[in-house]
């Protein structure tokens, strides 16, 4: 059972501003980056479904974070079918996030009180998110539709919350330049997890550069 409802997951997101996603087969890599971006500040930390039993990486992820990280959100990205999301829903994921909208996932994730958050490329996608209950929408991939999209999507519907992923980089500029559009939240994933810092074992980089970038958005809110 998620540790944290589709409320409180929406306000972590919302507070902080910022959503890591990473993926590692190492279960002791994956427990040293959600610690390390714990203490850097963030409080909701997204897994991505991308190798093979990465469900099994999950898992002990959740049961780590459950002492290690007591108000962190875990949550699984890459979910394009209501079958994978059961499965991690099983294993406690507090929120589901995919590439793309599929209206049969938030049915899933509607019954358990469970935040999903489809991947949208229009403004028609995300209002027939909205129409199924996903109270956050992603805007994906966000280097290809950029800050434009949001603005223009947000005058008309200012109600939306928006969460861009996908060339959101750990940088003042980039940061305050999707803040200023009208953005909820930013998922950010390789450009903050530099595959030589992984390499190195330098959790104290990855805590730094967390709140850096919480730092800026915090600013560009102000």
């Amino acid at each position: 059972m998620a540790k944290f409802d589709k409320i409180a997951v929406l306000e972590k997101m919302g507070k902080t501003g910022m959503v890591p996603v990473f993926y590692h087969k190492d279960v002791e890599t994956a427990k040293n980056v959600v610690k390390a971006c714990y203490d850097g500040g963030v409080r909701a930390f997204e897994f991505t479904n991308r190798g093979d039993f990465a469900h099994e990486v999950f898992g002990e992820l959740v049961k780590y974070a459950a002492k290690e990280c007591p108000e962190m959100a875990l949550g699984v990205g890459s979910i394009v079918d209501p079958a994978t999301a059961a499965l991690y829903i099983q294993l406690g994921a507090c929120f589901i996030v995919g590439p793309l909208f599929n209206p049969e996932i938030a049915k899933i994730c509607n019954r358990r009180l469970i935040a999903y958050t489809p991947g949208c490329g229009s403004v028609s996608e995300v209002g027939a998110a909205q129409e199924v209950g996903c109270d956050l929408c992603k805007i994906f991939p966000g280097d290809v539709l950029g800050t434009k999209l949001v603005k223009g999507l947000m005058a008309p519907m200012p109600w939306s919350k928006l969460m861009v992923t996908g060339g959101v980089s750990p940088d003042e500029d980039n940061l305050a330049s999707w803040v200023n559009a009208g953005v909820y939240c930013v998922g950010m994933g390789s450009k903050l997890f530099p595959k030589e810092v992984i390499a190195a074992e330098n959790w104290k980089a990855i805590s730094d550069k967390c709140a850096e970038a919480l730092g800026y958005i915090a600013k560009a809110r102000g």
